[in-house]
């Protein structure tokens, strides 16, 4: 602040400054390595008198190990007991505020076209944050950095540790000279990630001259789960500057820790109280806690399956070929039997020997050598630790995993299994994180659980053998507050139980294989496929399409059948789709041949924006068939770093990339947040088991929403490819599933298009099942002779062709060729045109004469009718009747009919035709003139 003063000629002016209105600092130094000693206000102070510059120490002057720099008298001073010192240097280890010198510049740094000034302003309240011992980057999605600009006469270094856990925020640290040119120092400006609750620590060398250091965040936000913070402490610059020491503080209940001692001879336990080492508190200060007091005695648990009692205060490991419960002796494993190696804890006396237990603070060390977690009979459970945001870490080492001895040749995608039960109790923000790290290499997060989780169980399904480090880490808060407000929420774990642990216990037997001829004999590997038969307890090896167990091996039900659509491999560890499928439908066989598609196949989807609006794509990668099993699908962290044959020759310790059926990584391309290349993150796979392909919409429990995608608008039906992922997740507690639907699609050759549901661009709509649509011509069922049909030619010179044609719209490929054009022998058509004509003729003339002569018949029976009834209607004779009408001989015949005798080619069809009606004739009496006058 400004002090005014009056003097004696009553004019204002600045009082003279006391000694705790200004601190001394050095300058710069000059050529010949001299500086001096100047007095500089604090801040919010205006004062005069100053005390005048001196000449300062030599540049080379430094202060010991646990002295400091006392600027006044320019000498070293010792700290006092409890307190330290760095000695020459300058030290940036208190954050309540920000130090001077440091500024802050925070960006949005996405230069896509279209981007808004709005995005920009959006960052205005984007920083680092002073959180006491730490200071704590930005949580958002926007690019922030901590810069602090230092000029040196000679060549020195920056140190500094951090703690980066979380790779949505990308972390750099580099070096500007005051052109603006990044020093060669800091080529490699990526900041390595760090195991979580452990420090990180980086260094690099300075060169004279000015130096502008970056600390530089920029955060990816992916749905609404906010990214872990950078957190920056202890800032170390050589040359300049001094530090002082720090006073002790009173002893509080962070400052000790609870243990229980192992078992006495009388199956008690003792609960010990003890201090944190080194203790740097004081008991003899007001309100200052004591320790307290040690020795309640409790009954102590059984020991664990695998171990026993061997009349001492601790739990002994079962010898090799042995087992226990854990409430009795170790017994031998009968003849036919093996142990079944894994670790079973479930009773918590004192922490096994492969397990460790720590705390750690990201902002002090208060809690260094504390015990994070605490031993308590039936379970075991979060420490006290030191403070509220404290990470309270318990560790479970296990060196390898392998099958068992029946089935050492078992190849399948599980070698063995952890499974824990656990429960949270929390008031406030509170995280479970459970990690593994795999070959001491880097430790990731495999699933977490916030705020309050009833009791349940949790499986991780191990499938590769390898050295494994199992780490659980309770967080209360995740807040820079050194607070003590929930010290009653607490995580605890029931049991933890290990499959196939290669340094394992056994709690129990299982069947194995004998020798064929020493039926008593030990046990004995089987081929890799074979299952022990029950009678004979020999290995026998599975029927063909079935896939051996990997949990049980004792029986004919070891073995799986198969899904539709697959076949297992020659080890029966797995069933695999050699990429043909047949369907039955209508008394028709549809069979496809999926071969062209079987490299694998790739699909970007989006882009999509977070909140903030930063672009990112979903890349997958769609193994449709594998390699009799092999899972040929890849997807890494970073697609520009690794390249293909890199990840081949480390597979077993490279653990930024996951391969599978298909796989899933999120793209942040170069022009979204300004990178020099494509990042990719969250890598991670979708399918590493093959079910079956199948034209129904229904396999294992997984169902097709059919309305995902439009109806397909040919009558082929679609072939489905199932795959399942063994990773469970709390919102997937049955694993990932996934769906590929092949679709005939003629206009799409080669490899065709691949698709997502436009409803779900993810792929997903719940983050469990994922669909796929992949339409080629080369998912078309294969040509059969129903696809064709024959076209016959005209007849010509004796000779007719036939030609084949396919069905339009053609919806198959390959199979079976059209036949060739065929020729045949044929009669011409004029030869019959001219048989048909003279035919034709001769039935008509014919008919003609038929029916003229029917005519003239006709009249002339009329006539005589006519004449029969004339003479009938005349006079009628008066004398009686004669007995003949006839005429007599010398009688002419006034009515006589004259009739040729000779006949024509009518008459002789006449004849032909009368003949068979002469007999049939009535006669008649006619009356004539002659008659009338006898």
């Amino acid at each position: 602040m400004c002090l005014i003063c009056k003097c004696y000629d009553e004019t204002e002016t600045l009082c003279n400054c006391l000694q705790t209105d200004y601190h001394f600092e050095y300058t710069e130094c000059d050529s010949s390595g001299s500086r001096w000693r100047v007095a500089v206000p604090n801040p919010s102070v205006e004062c005069s008198g100053l005390p005048d510059p001196v000449k300062g120490k030599e540049c080379t002057f430094s202060c010991a190990s646990g002295e400091y720099l006392e600027m006044k008298n320019q000498v070293c001073s010792k700290c006092a007991e409890g307190t330290y010192s760095l000695g020459s240097g300058i030290k940036f280890d208190e954050w309540d505020e920000l130090p001077a010198g440091f500024s802050n510049v925070a960006t949005f740094m996405d230069t896509a076209v279209g981007s808004s000034e709005n995005k920009a302003d959006s960052c205005n309240n984007s920083s680092w944050t002073p959180r006491g011992n730490y200071i704590e980057s930005n949580r958002d999605d926007c690019t922030v950095s901590l810069i602090y600009a230092v000029h040196l006469k000679k060549s020195g270094s920056v140190f500094f540790e951090y703690q980066y856990i979380d790779n949505n925020i990308f972390f750099e640290f580099f070096i500007q000279n005051d052109q603006c040119k990044e020093m060669e120092s800091t080529a490699d400006k990526w900041v390595k990630l760090t195991d979580n609750g452990e420090w990180g620590s980086h260094s690099v060398t300075l060169k004279s001259g000015s130096n502008i250091l970056y600390w530089r965040t920029t955060g990816i936000l992916m749905g609404s789960k906010v990214v872990k913070p950078v957190l920056v402490k202890n800032i170390t610059i050589e040359e300049e500057g001094s530090s002082t020491c720090i006073e002790r503080p009173p002893c509080t209940s962070k400052d000790f820790f609870q243990i229980h001692t192992p078992c006495d001879k009388e199956g008690k336990t003792q609960i010990m109280y003890k201090w944190i080492e080194p203790k740097i508190c004081r008991e003899d200060l007001p309100d200052a806690l004591t320790l307290p007091p040690s020795g309640e005695r409790k009954d102590c648990p059984p020991c664990n399956p695998g171990f026993y009692s061997n009349a001492s205060s601790s739990c002994t490991p079962c010898p090799q070929g042995t087992f226990s419960d854990g409430t009795q002796e170790c017994k031998a494993c009968p003849a036919g039997t093996e142990p079944a190696l894994g670790f079973e804890y479930k009773w918590w006396n004192i922490l096994p020997s492969n397990m460790k237990t720590s705390c750690f603070n990201v902002g002090n060390s208060k809690c260094d050598g504390m015990n994070g977690w605490e031993v308590a009979g039936d379970h075991i459970q979060s420490g006290a630790g030191g403070s509220d945001n404290d990470y309270l870490i318990l560790n479970l080492h296990i060196p390898g995993f392998k099958p068992p001895t029946s089935v050492t040749g078992a190849t399948g995608s599980e070698l063995g299994r952890i499974t824990f039960i656990f429960e949270t109790i929390c008031s406030a923000d509170c995280v479970l994180y459970f990690m593994a790290d795999i070959n001491r290499k880097n430790t990731n997060v495999v699933e977490s659980w916030e705020r309050s989780k009833e009791k349940q169980s949790y499986t991780h399904i191990i499938s590769k053998n390898a050295s494994f480090t199992f780490t659980w880490a309770f967080q209360r808060i995740n807040e820079g507050q050194d607070s003590r407000q929930f010290i009653n929420d607490m995580a605890k774990i029931y049991s933890i139980t290990v499959t196939n642990a290669v340094d394992g216990v056994s709690s129990s037997c299982r069947a194995c294989a004998l020798g064929s001829e020493q039926s008593g004999s030990s046990c004995v590997p089987c081929p890799p496929g074979h299952y022990i038969e029950k009678e004979t307890s020999l290995c026998k090896e599975c029927p063909a399409n079935t896939f051996l167990s990997i949990h049980q091996v004792y029986g004919r039900e070891a073995c799986i059948p198969c899904g539709p659509g697959s076949k297992s491999n020659k080890d029966h560890s797995a069933c695999f789709s050699d990429c043909t499928v047949s369907y039955f439908r209508d008394n028709q066989s549809l069979n496809y041949d999926f071969s062209n598609l079987s490299q694998v196949g790739s699909l970007m989807s989006g882009p999509s924006f977070t909140s903030r609006g930063t672009k990112f794509f979903h890349f997958f990668n769609i193994s449709l068939c594998g390699n009799e099993g092999k899972k040929m699908a890849i997807c890494t962290d970073n697609i520009t770093d690794v390249t293909l044959k890199d990840m081949v020759a480390e597979s077993e310790d490279f653990s930024n990339f996951v391969g599978a059926f298909v796989c899933q990584s999120t793209i942040i391309p170069s022009d979204s947040k300004g990178f020099r290349t494509a990042l990719a993150l969250q890598s991670n796979s979708l399918a590493d088991r093959f079910l079956g392909a199948t034209v129904e919409t229904t396999l294992e429990n997984i169902s097709i929403k059919t309305d995902l995608f439009p109806p397909s608008p040919s009558k082929v039906p679609d072939v489905h490819f199932f795959y399942k992922s063994s990773t469970v997740t709390t919102s997937c507690e049955n694993g990932r599933a996934t769906v590929v639907t092949m679709r005939c699609n003629p206009n799409k050759p080669d490899q065709g298009e691949l698709s997502v549901p436009s409803s779900c661009p993810a792929g997903t709509c719940d983050g469990c099942t994922f669909y796929f649509m992949w339409e080629s011509a080369e998912a078309c069922p294969l040509c059969t002779e129903q696809d064709y049909h024959e076209i016959e030619g005209a007849c010509k010179k004796g000779f007719q062709e036939t030609l084949y044609v396919w069905n339009e719209p053609k919806h198959c490929i390959k199979g079976v060729p059209l036949p060739e054009k065929r020729t045949s022998t044929c009669e011409t058509v004029d030869f019959w045109l001219k048989v048909g004509a003279g035919v034709g003729a001769f039935t008509a003339v014919l008919l003609i004469a038929l029916t003229c002569y029917f005519w003239k018949k006709n009249q002339k029976l009329e006539y005589k009718y006519s004449k029969l009834v004339m003479t009938a209607n005349s006079k009628e004779c008066e004398l009686p009747a004669a007995d003949s009408c006839a005429i007599m001989e010398g009688e002419d015949n006034e009515e006589e009919i004259v009739y040729s005798n000779k006949q024509s080619l009518l008459g002789k069809l006449k004849s032909l035709a009368t003949k068979e009606k002469d007999d049939h004739f009535e006669s008649v009496q006619l009356k004539s003139s002659r008659s009338q006058n006898i």
